[in-house]
């Protein structure tokens, strides 16, 4: 790796801790550039600004780290447990995805989170399964998705209805993440 090229890992890191904890409009460029011993202006080099350096971070973390959680659409029960793990092991991915929601304005067929390519291949792979299974009842596969999402991120600490799982009075991340997985199923 070049010099240059673990500068901007450094800044990226810095950025990922400090839009996570801050957002856009709280997060200072002087901090970052601080937190990875880089020179303020290599921050503007690199990102332009700190909305392009934002849109870095947002890329890195939110898009390629979800597509870290392989879909299967034949058990979303286990892809909604899958996703608890990784929103435990990564909380700044939902975090970001919170402020990019709040700060942008972003529709939900926007949000990188959420949307794009992978999104459109999701929802392909639902549609072929309900199909496969002779058009099962219930709900068109964009609600479905979202709910199993959604459930998968219930202890969050993006979710202002819950505690975090490691926090929850008798609860556990092995009891939360069955509760995440048994509400998918009953929601099927």
């Amino acid at each position: 790796m070049s010099r240059a090229e673990a500068t901007k890992a450094r800044i990226l890191r810095a950025a990922t801790e400090e839009f996570a904890a801050y957002g856009i409009a709280g997060a200072r460029v002087d901090r970052i550039a601080k937190v990875a011993a880089a020179n303020k202006n290599l921050i503007y080099v690199y990102f332009c600004n700190k909305d392009g350096l934002f849109d870095a971070v947002i890329d890195a973390h939110v898009g390629r780290g979800l597509a870290m959680v392989p879909f299967t659409p034949d058990d979303l029960p286990d892809y909604a447990g899958r996703l608890f793990d990784f929103y435990e092991k990564h909380p700044e991915v939902l975090r970001l995805a919170t402020w990019h929601r709040l700060e942008r304005g972003t529709a939900v067929e926007r949000d990188p989170a959420v949307a794009g390519p992978a999104r459109s291949d999701k929802l392909a792979s639902l549609e072929a399964v309900q199909k496969e299974r002779g058009g099962t009842p219930g709900f068109p596969p964009a609600t479905l998705l979202t709910l199993v999402l959604a459930i998968a991120s219930a202890w969050s600490p993006t979710n202002a209805a819950s505690m975090p799982a490691t926090t929850s009075p008798g609860s556990n991340l092995a009891h939360c993440r069955n509760a995440i997985m048994e509400a998918v199923r009953r929601l099927l």
